[in-house]
């Protein structure tokens, strides 16, 4: 908390522009993991066809082509998630400090416009939000791999114990393919704009900011009704709106990308 909150030279408040995820950021998070997920599936395709060739459904009454695909599947999931817990660490600290630096720089950017001159600096509540934010997009990267080799043995099982055709099985990989890069792509757009969000707002308490304004994105093929109809109301940084049955902010939500207007109080 700053040892003296902004206020305005008059006795106006004057309204900051919000602060955005940065496109970019996101874009750029999402192609790196897109990259490892298709190298992944097509180290699937590769292993899975070849097994399946030699071990043809016809033979699915015998025990030993189930369990060969089984010990397949299981190598490649050990391989991947190595792979991905690797990433992970890495990418996710890279992003953690991308967003936290173009959050800052952005917020600073509208209080200059607004008048006031801040240079921010990392404190330790900031890195607080910033470490936990690594955190949990570290459990979200790991968990790729798990859930999409679980389909994938689903798929492999049912394609033996039916005794359908390698072309059926391909189509099935490719749809349980599409699953995993679908869900890649939202938790890059999620974690940016949730990153962005509470990093604003520990920025916000730094400077004493008590009151902002929900501002909804307008965005999103189904907004949440209640989002919609706070938006441009006031709210206290501290405990946040209270929508829905519990308090929240600004696009801390999962697929929330409403943001905030930091509001500078008038003179009294």
């Amino acid at each position: 908390m700053a040892s003296k909150a902004l206020v305005a030279p008059t006795k106006k408040a004057i309204r900051v522009a919000p602060v955005r995820p940065n496109i970019g950021i996101e874009l750029a998070y999402q192609k790196q993991l897109d990259a490892l997920i298709a190298a992944m599936q097509r180290d699937i395709m590769r292993t899975i066809t070849r097994n399946y060739k030699d071990n043809p459904p016809e033979l699915a009454q015998d025990a030993s082509p189930a369990m060969q695909f089984r010990d397949a599947i299981a190598d490649l999931s050990d391989k991947w998630e190595s792979r991905f817990d690797e990433f992970a660490e890495e990418k996710s600290r890279r992003f953690g400090k991308q967003t936290t630096a173009q959050a800052s720089r952005s917020f600073a950017a509208g209080l200059k416009k607004a008048g006031f001159t801040v240079e921010f600096k990392m404190t330790k509540a900031v890195n607080d939000v910033m470490q936990a934010s690594i955190g949990e997009q570290v459990n979200l990267i790991r968990s790729i791999p798990a859930q999409h080799f679980k389909n994938i043995e689903g798929s492999v099982m049912r394609s033996v114990q039916t005794g359908r055709d390698l072309y059926s099985l391909q189509q099935d990989l490719m749809h349980d393919y599409g699953i995993t890069a679908r869900r890649a792509a939202f938790i890059a757009r999620d974690q940016n704009n949730k990153a962005t969000a509470t990093i604003t707002r520990a920025r916000q308490e730094e400077l004493g900011i008590n009151q902002a304004e929900w501002l909804h994105s307008r965005g999103g093929k189904v907004p949440r009704p209640s989002h919609v109809a706070f938006s441009g109301k006031r709210y206290d940084i501290d405990k946040g709106a209270f929508l829905d049955g519990v308090w929240t902010w600004p696009g801390v939500e999962i697929n929330c990308r409403c943001v905030s207007c930091s509001v500078i109080p008038g003179l009294d």
